[in-house]
C-alpha cells in the first residue's frame, strides 16, 4: 500500500482485498470481554475533522483505542481555526506533538492530498471525507458489507451489480464507490436527476441512469446517497415530494431487487425522502451493520498503514492472555 490513504484509486486490487482480508480478522475482537489489540501501542493517531461528524469521527477513533493507539480529536470549532488558523499551521501543531497518523476530513476537495505531499507533517494521512471528492475508508466499508452478504465474506465482488442513488453531485461517497466497487470487479450503476449528476461522470467507470425502475431489477444492492441540501444553493429538483417519487426507495422499489439483494445508506438518512422507514428498518437493510463493519475496516486501514506486527501473531497472543 500508499504511505496515506487519500483516493479509492490509490488501491489496487490486492490492496483492497489486503484491507477486507485484515479486517476480516480484526472483527473477531469485537467478540471479546476485551476489545483491544495492542498493535499500535505508542502510536498517537489524530482526528482532524473541520466539518461534523458522527459515524465517522466515532469510528476512526474507536478503531484507533482497539488498536490501543493514544488518540487526540481535533474539532474545528471551538479551536484556533475558528479565529483563522491555517490548516498548515494546524499541520504544523500536530506535527509538533508528534502525531503518527491524522484522519482528516475538510470541506475543501484536495485538503488531505495538500496535507500529504506538503511536508508539514510526516505522518500517515487518511481521507475521512474532502469537500464533494472522495471518501475512500466509506468505500472500503461499504465493500466489506457487501462481500459479506454477496460473495460469502471473500473474494471480490466480480459480476454483481450494485446500484448507487441520489445525490451524486454533492457525494464523495458515490466518487469512492463507484471507483473501488469497479477496482473489485462489479458493476456500478448511477441513478440520479440529470441536474445532481456531475459533470464528466461519463468518464466514470460505470453505467448512468435517469430511471431508477429501469435500473433496479435483479440488481444485487442498492445504496441510497442522502440529498445534501447544505451544499446546494440553486433548485435542483422541483420539490422533495416529487424527488421521493422518482428516486426513493419504497417497499415496491426495494422488491425489484436479486431475492437476497440488499439496501445500504452511508448515513445520515433522509427517512421519507431518499428512503422510507419500512426500508431503512426492513429485513434487505444493512445499514447498522455498515456502522460497525466501518469499525473494523478502519482498524484495518490504520494497522496496514502503521506497519503494525502480522494481526493473526497479534490475535494470537491476544487469545493466550500475553
Amino acid at each position: 500500500m500508499n504511505k496515506h490513504l487519500l483516493s479509492a484509486a490509490d488501491l489496487s486490487r490486492d490492496d483492497a482485498v489486503a484491507i477486507l482480508d485484515t479486517a476480516a480478522e480484526l472483527s473477531r475482537v469485537t467478540d471479546r470481554a476485551v476489545k483491544k489489540l495492542p498493535t499500535l501501542r505508542g502510536r498517537t493517531v489524530v482526528n482532524l475533522f473541520f466539518e461534523d461528524s458522527t459515524r465517522t469521527r466515532i469510528s476512526f477513533e474507536a478503531a484507533a483505542k482497539r488498536l490501543s493507539a493514544d488518540v487526540i480529536t481535533f474539532s474545528a470549532k471551538g479551536s484556533s481555526v475558528s479565529k483563522g488558523e491555517s490548516l498548515k499551521d494546524t499541520a504544523l501543531t500536530l506535527e509538533a506533538m508528534g502525531a503518527d497518523a491524522v484522519i482528516v476530513r475538510h470541506g475543501a476537495s484536495g485538503a488531505p492530498h495538500r496535507l500529504a505531499h506538503s511536508g508539514w507533517i510526516d505522518g500517515v494521512v487518511v481521507n475521512a471525507g474532502d469537500g464533494t471528492h472522495e471518501h475512500p475508508t466509506q468505500a472500503l466499508l461499504d465493500a466489506y458489507t457487501l462481500r459479506h452478504h454477496l460473495a460469502g465474506g471473500t473474494g471480490a465482488l466480480e459480476g454483481r451489480r450494485v446500484v448507487i442513488v441520489g445525490d451524486v453531485l454533492h457525494s464523495r461517497v458515490a466518487r469512492s464507490n463507484v471507483l473501488l466497487l469497479h477496482t473489485l470487479g462489479a458493476e456500478v450503476t448511477l441513478v440520479a436527476p440529470p441536474t445532481l449528476m456531475p459533470v464528466g461522470v461519463d468518464t466514470w467507470p460505470c453505467t448512468v441512469s435517469y430511471d431508477l425502475d429501469e435500473a433496479l431489477p435483479g440488481a444485487d444492492a442498492v445504496m441510497m446517497l442522502r440529498v445534501q441540501a447544505e451544499r446546494m444553493n440553486a433548485a435542483y429538483f422541483p420539490t422533495s415530494n416529487e424527488y421521493s417519487r422518482r428516486y426513493g426507495l419504497d417497499v415496491r422499489r426495494a422488491g425489484l431487487l436479486a431475492h437476497d439483494g440488499i439496501v445500504l445508506h452511508p448515513g445520515p438518512m433522509n427517512r421519507g425522502m431518499e428512503i422510507t422507514a419500512e426500508v431503512a428498518d426492513g429485513p434487505r437493510s444493512v445499514i447498522v451493520e455498515q456502522v460497525t463493519n466501518g469499525v473494523h475496516v478502519r482498524m484495518a486501514v490504520l494497522y496496514l498503514l502503521l506497519g503494525a506486527a502480522e494481526v493473526d501473531t497479534a490475535v494470537a497472543h491476544e487469545e493466550a492472555g500475553e
